[in-house]
């Protein structure tokens, strides 16, 4: 029997508050859900350990890569339950003191870091009296598309707003699973979220994984929510429409390969 035989999944939904102590504990909650159910790759949504009252409140929380509370936390975590944890987004310290790194951490079961990734695209939104600019305390990052290996292969990192850029999706080459970690806001998520992710994985004929900010929030933002997983033919596996929560599945391996073999566009790209 294969070693990838079984590997479930699990995207946690929360709804976030200002208090990064509650939010840590809301999310151990879930993670231990997740991890009861036999979930063995858990991802927690953007924003996870602080949806603030103002855009520059997670400046004031900005830890040091592998140093500080959050980290700590994520660390503990994975190694308690034995899963691989996606650490959503915490705020990484940048060369900008008055921004910081959307960043996703990736712990492996023993609780070891092993992959990072500062958010690149940087979402800005206006629309009547709803609007929002990322720019204003977030720097973008710097680095390359980001991936790293799991028993079922190759899985792709990317946040929230990385979804309307599908040329980021093919610069990860072939990979198994694709986690986007999300705070979408109700009126984007609405009209498009599930569009998107669908989109992303029938082009990339992979999973994805989607873990959602869903509900109303103490500073008065709602979120869209509607964490779910993805087949790689476009099928929705699991799907939480809101609140706190986890959505998820087992990977089908054959399933990805049977995808690819009577479809293969992968192999007909041309440009």
């Amino acid at each position: 029997m294969s070693e990838t035989v079984g590997f479930r999944v699990a995207a946690l939904q929360t709804v976030s508050s200002t208090s990064v102590d509650d939010n840590l504990k809301q999310a151990a909650v879930l993670v231990a859900q997740a991890a009861g159910q036999g979930a063995n790759l858990l991802v927690l949504p953007e924003y996870f350990c602080l949806m603030g009252q103002h855009d520059r409140d997670k400046v004031a929380i900005r830890e040091k890569p592998g140093s500080g509370p959050i980290q700590d936390f994520l660390a503990e975590q994975a190694a308690r339950h034995g899963v691989w944890l996606v650490g959503g987004t915490l705020p990484l310290e940048s060369p900008d003191s008055e921004r910081i790194y959307n960043t996703t951490l990736v712990y492996d079961p023993a609780g070891k870091p092993v992959a990072r990734y500062d958010k690149i695209h940087l979402f800005g939104f206006r629309k009547g009296t709803e609007a929002y600019d990322e720019s204003v305390s977030i720097r973008p990052g710097e680095n390359t598309p980001q991936t790293f290996q799991t028993p079922v292969g190759k899985v792709g990192l990317s946040i929230c707003y990385d979804l309307r850029f599908p040329e980021l999706y093919r610069a990860f080459g072939e990979v198994s699973l694709i986690l986007v970690p999300a705070a979408f806001t109700y009126t984007t998520g609405s009209a498009h979220w599930e569009t998107l992710l669908k989109a992303r994985a029938i082009e990339n004929q992979c999973y994805v994984l989607a873990a959602a900010q869903g509900g109303k929030h103490q500073n008065g933002r709602r979120t869209w929510g509607h964490s779910m997983l993805v087949d790689p033919w476009g099928d929705v596996i699991d799907c939480l429409p809101e609140g706190p929560g986890v959505a998820g599945g087992v990977l089908d391996m054959q399933r990805l390969a049977d995808v690819r073999a009577s479809l293969p566009a992968l192999a007909h790209r041309v440009l």
